[in-house]
């Protein structure tokens, strides 16, 4: 079996804080799930619209500590293992990281299971947790049981602003936290990773300075994203379409994408909530 994907955040709040929102059901229907119940050491539960095969809980905790909370969560008929950790970066400082077993790049890539959303998954809901302690709205969370991948946030930036930020690939490069190389133009490429490193890159097929831009990404459809500007903040609105079936874990990858969007505009002194 392949090494459990694993993501890194940092989150401003102490490990005991931490801690609580990771086993607090009340805390974590606010961050990560529709609905949740804990009463450990027996039950650590959290399902509904907003967890892949969420119609009833899958998990069972297997082992919680101060530092530690493991479950196992059963998943396409896959009993896969999950593990929160925490680290103490500072007093008031926490390194979350979150791992999880039974992960396939290429799978993801294919979506032929819903195994393949776990990584873009726990992307959108660590950075969840971190916008829960700083105090800002959180991310949109998404709707598996819909097939309307849509969501919608508001950014404290002028549109034009966000729309430089969204086309310009050195500016990408530092909020999305990966190589992305653009061509900013109507049949432009778009290359997650880079020109050189990226043999069919996506293709930019609207470009509207300050208003819209699409990019068609082949089999998982379109990306399409809307501004409107009103009082020098700008409304964003996100679209995936084209496609045959609900590319959730694409789709989880834009959204978690847009939470540092937003603390690249806002916050001051930004820096990337993600630890290598």
């Amino acid at each position: 079996m392949s090494e459990p994907m694993t993501v890194r955040a940092r989150v401003q709040a102490p490990v005991k804080e931490v801690r609580h929102a990771l086993t607090d059901a009340a805390t974590m229907r606010l961050w990560l799930a529709e609905h949740a119940e804990v009463d450990l050491p027996d039950r650590y539960e959290f399902w509904g619209r907003h967890t892949p095969e969420g119609d009833a809980p899958h998990q069972r905790p297997l082992h919680v500590d101060d530092h530690t909370v493991r479950f196992s969560w059963l998943l396409d008929g896959v009993d896969t293992t999950v593990e929160f950790g925490l680290e103490e970066e500072s007093p008031e400082t926490t390194i979350v990281s979150v791992s999880q077993t039974h992960f396939d790049f290429q799978e993801a890539l294919a979506e032929s299971t819903i195994r393949g959303v776990i990584q873009t998954y726990w992307c959108l809901m660590l950075a969840n947790l971190a916008e829960h302690f700083d105090g800002r709205p959180l991310t949109p969370k998404p709707d598996f049981t819909s097939p309307d991948l849509r969501a919608e946030v508001l950014i404290a930036a002028s549109a034009e602003k966000v729309f430089d930020s969204l086309i310009d690939s050195e500016s990408v490069t530092r909020w999305f936290g990966f190589p992305i190389e653009i061509e900013p133009h109507v049949g432009g490429r778009f290359a997650m990773g880079g020109l050189a490193d990226n043999p069919n890159p996506a293709k930019i097929v609207e470009l509207e300075p300050g208003r819209k831009l699409s990019v068609d990404w082949g089999g998982v459809g379109v990306s399409t994203w809307e501004l409107a500007e009103s009082g020098g903040k700008t409304r964003l609105t996100m679209v995936q379409s084209g496609f045959d079936r609900p590319p959730y874990a694409a789709w989880l990858g834009t959204i978690s994408g847009v939470s540092e969007l937003r603390r690249f505009h806002e916050v001051a002194d930004w820096s990337p909530i993600w630890v290598s």
